[in-house]
């Protein structure tokens, strides 16, 4: 059902990060990488192609309440395909096509955040017409808007990192800014999606409208 859906996006979206970092650290001895995308090039690999094709095969599933809703579903899954099949530069670029598929990967993850992003603020939101808010609906349109601008707020500060002069992002590059805003990103993401899946503040008879 579209219920369980969201509570599966949901969760792989809260435990995507956690799953790949302490994996690694225990599995492989592997440090936090420079950003979540990195671990396709750990031996976390096949969990992060995994879970992105998990979260894509579900995105195009979802149908929702309206048209748009399925329209971006398919549209973030698409991109999340998109990620798992092209992956982020490596460290050590072999070749031009590596840096090339590493830019088309940077493409579809900018795409897929920014239909979260919209699903969060602007569809996750919405109440029938003829229908009042609850306060539980109430209380769940502030949480989805908090995830909403959390991961607006992230995407915009991994790209001021980007843009920093080298000296300046080298001085908190150790610090792995860019997973940790990922992570955060990601974790919004999941819990947008668990509360849109009744698992938290649900009405005592909900109403697939006001959800």
């Amino acid at each position: 059902s579209y219920i369980t859906l969201r509570r599966i996006i949901g969760f792989l979206g809260i435990s995507l990060p956690f799953v790949l970092a302490i994996g690694a650290a225990i599995v492989f001895q592997t440090g936090i990488q420079s950003s979540v995308s990195y671990y396709y090039h750990t031996g976390m690999g096949d969990i992060f192609v995994g879970t992105l094709c998990a979260i894509g095969v579900f995105l195009l599933s979802y149908k929702g309440y309206i048209g748009i809703d399925h329209a971006h579903g398919a549209l973030a899954g698409f991109c999340a395909g998109g990620m798992a099949l092209f992956p982020t530069t490596p460290d050590n670029p072999a070749s031009g096509n590596a840096s090339f598929i590493g830019y088309i990967h940077i493409a579809f993850a900018a795409l897929f955040f920014l239909s979260l992003i919209y699903f969060s603020l602007f569809l996750f939101t919405k109440t029938a017409e003829n229908q009042e808010p609850t306060e539980q609906k109430l209380r769940r349109n502030r949480i989805y808007r908090i995830c909403g601008y959390t991961m607006f707020l992230c995407l915009v500060l991994i790209g001021i990192y980007y843009f920093l002069p080298t000296q300046a992002a080298s001085s908190i590059e150790a610090y792995k800014p860019v997973f940790w805003l990922e992570a955060i990103t990601i974790v919004a993401f999941g819990i947008s999606w668990l509360i849109k899946g009744e698992s938290l503040f649900q009405d005592e008879a909900t109403s697939p409208a006001q959800t």
